[in-house]
């Protein structure tokens, strides 16, 4: 078969999901396979594809995805086409209806944001049915995919995301490092507690929030710096009521000096270098990128006790509270803070870890191996 497959993501937003398919197109490029791509005109996923070097096709819109099948099968033909990767449920009915009428194609699906109910009517039958292979990115969505999904156990597989480490290892010397920390406005000798993400409620700011307060109460000579990384308006994927409510409550809360917002950033892999502990407090994560590109920073993470997080970290490579529970929160930021020696030693294993487990090589690698069958 030919080593040529079209990912199609027909998305107007912006996440990890539509974040996805240009973050493995290189390296599926190094392993040998070409990649080709379907996004909406003028959508940030079409712009991430023409930035990973692929000019995509494009749809004016979702509605007219089915009126378009014959144009995409004179594409996929054309082009030698054999693999179609889905990343937005939504759009596998176009993907099933491709396979359908042209039965040699594989149909590829991964579930980037874990299936919340079942999906065994008749149309989700027959969509998933033509499904070769379904993708969960942690063994906490692969569980809800086996019950929620019309497909036996054999063609779900779990396939953990991964990352390029080599961007997380340090590169700022002490000057540039103090310099960053300056301008994120952690006061010198104090440890950065970062928090970095979307500013949505789901993201658990909130409890982040408020657990440093506790933290100031119960241990007011420790020295820190809350610092919020995420845009703060809509455009930038951030929940602006959220954001307002979290100002509101810095505010009552007396912390206002104690935590900076820094708004969208490109450069998380050097704002992790100004960082001493960073925090992911989401209530339900299907699998949990930050965690892992923290991890790969060689920074001591303190993560939900809930959804896809357990997988990543554990007493050798980091903390784990319960997410509803700021009291949980501000104890494993206590014992973080005061020991500097025990961050260290967390954030080696840490990456030492995602080496192991979590590289993107790794999961390109087998995710060809899927396509390859």
């Amino acid at each position: 078969m030919s080593c040529k497959v079209l990912h199609i993501c027909l998305s107007s937003g912006w996440g990890g999901l539509e974040m996805y398919p240009s973050r493995i197109i290189p390296e599926l490029a190094r392993q040998g396979w070409q990649s080709h791509g379907l996004a909406l005109v003028g959508s940030r996923v079409a712009e991430s594809f023409r930035l990973a070097g692929v000019e995509p096709l494009e749809l004016l819109s979702k509605g007219r995805a089915l009126l378009s099948v014959g144009r995409i099968l004179g594409y996929l033909k054309a082009q030698g086409i054999g693999v179609v990767h889905c990343h937005k449920s939504s759009d596998l009915r176009l993907g099933a209806l491709l396979v359908s009428l042209r039965p040699s194609l594989r149909l590829f699906f991964t579930d980037h944001m874990g299936v919340t109910r079942p999906k065994k009517d008749p149309y989700h039958r027959w969509a998933y049915g033509r499904v070769t292979r379904l993708f969960s990115i942690s063994e906490a969505t692969r569980q809800r995919n086996l019950a929620a999904f019309p497909l036996p156990p054999e063609r779900i597989r779990r396939l953990y995301l991964g990352i390029d480490p080599a961007p997380y290892a340090p590169r700022l010397d002490d000057q540039e490092r103090a310099a960053l920390s300056q301008e994120l406005g952690v006061p010198e000798g104090a440890v950065a507690i970062g928090l970095p993400g979307r500013l949505t409620p789901g993201k658990g700011q909130d409890v982040w929030v408020e657990a440093l307060a506790l933290l100031a109460e119960a241990q007011p000579n420790l020295a820190w710096q809350g610092v919020l990384i995420g845009g703060l308006t809509r455009e930038e994927g951030s929940n602006e009521a959220h954001v307002a409510t979290l100002r509101q409550r810095i505010a009552v809360l007396g912390l206002e000096p104690r935590i900076t917002f820094t708004g969208f950033r490109r450069d998380l892999p050097r704002l992790f270098e100004a960082l001493d502990v960073v925090c992911v407090p989401s209530r339900n994560e299907a699998f949990g990128l930050t965690v892992i590109e923290a991890m790969a920073a060689s920074k001591a993470v303190i993560g939900s006790d809930s959804g896809a997080i357990p997988e990543l970290l554990n007493n050798e490579t980091g903390r784990l509270a319960v997410p509803e529970d700021p009291a949980a929160w501000a104890e494993a930021l206590a014992e973080l803070v005061a020991d500097a020696e025990l961050r260290r030693r967390l954030g080696q294993a840490a990456r030492a870890r995602v080496l192991a487990d979590f590289t993107l090589a790794a999961h390109v690698t087998n995710l060809i191996e899927e396509y390859a069958a």
